[in-house]
């Protein structure tokens, strides 16, 4: 563990915050922790956001940010599961700028752009049909290959070096974006943790198989549900989902 994350933790204890609830119930860590404590946003905070108007690293922000406002010294922001995190930054925008959310979408009748909003309070937890094992992984066999495979959801931390790994790639080169997060994904093959061999495993992997792995991570981490159904000016239904960033906390910069 990271002796400034431990410190800051610490000393951050006693400063005001609240409980977070996880969405995945702490399941997939080993302190089996379903909530955490969470600092509000404050002035000095804003100092964070506002390098993200200075050319500065969205994701880098991001991180600084949860590791200034997750106040238990015992966990590392990179660790924790995507949809927890997800759980933190509504957190964090709710109790600083209200839980209604607005943005503009098109008219897929009119193509004109057109705002509509959200409350961000109201979202609801998706619960998985298949439970993770002790190990905190999800064992299934992949349907066209027929081979058992385990699989842990990404974290943070592999969410991030994927986009940073994405931003460092040859102009002009197919970012292997699907390879990587298979790579991350998937930690045995018929009981073969070897990682130059599910490497190998994973160029050769149908696609089918490919969607699979990716959907049912998908569809079984507990998570928010993030997916909204939004009716436009012309009568029609159109689906948007919740996006995280920088431009999450948009409000911020028309202070």
């Amino acid at each position: 563990m990271d002796q400034e994350l431990i410190k800051a933790g610490i000393e951050n204890f006693n400063l005001p915050h609240d409980v977070v609830q996880l969405p995945t119930g702490g399941v997939f860590y080993k302190s089996k922790k379903k909530s955490v404590k969470v600092g509000y946003l404050t002035a000095a905070d804003e100092n964070i956001l506002l390098s993200a108007t200075q050319g500065n690293n969205s994701n880098e922000i991001m991180l600084s940010l949860l590791r200034h406002k997750l106040y238990e010294p015992d966990i590392n922001p990179q660790e924790l599961i995507e949809s927890d995190i997800e759980a933190i930054f509504i957190f964090l925008r709710n109790t600083a700028f209200g839980s209604e959310y607005n943005f503009t979408i098109n008219d897929p009748v009119t193509n004109k752009q057109f705002t509509a909003s959200i409350e961000l309070d109201e979202l609801n937890i998706k619960k998985g049909e298949v439970l993770p094992n002790e190990e905190g992984m999800y064992v299934t066999t992949l349907p066209k290959s027929n081979v058992t495979v385990k699989l842990k959801p990404l974290t943070y931390g592999d969410v991030m070096e994927i986009e940073n790994m994405s931003d460092k790639y040859p102009v002009g080169r197919v970012v292997p974006k699907i390879t990587w997060r298979l790579n991350k994904m998937i930690q045995e093959v018929n009981g073969n943790a070897d990682k130059s061999y599910i490497s190998q495993f994973i160029e050769k992997l149908p696609i089918s198989d490919s969607k699979y792995v990716r959907n049912f991570i998908k569809n079984n981490v507990p998570s928010l549900d993030l997916t909204k159904t939004i009716r436009t000016p012309s009568g029609e239904l159109v689906t948007i989902d919740i996006t995280f960033g920088v431009e999450f906390f948009r409000p911020f910069f028309t202070l």
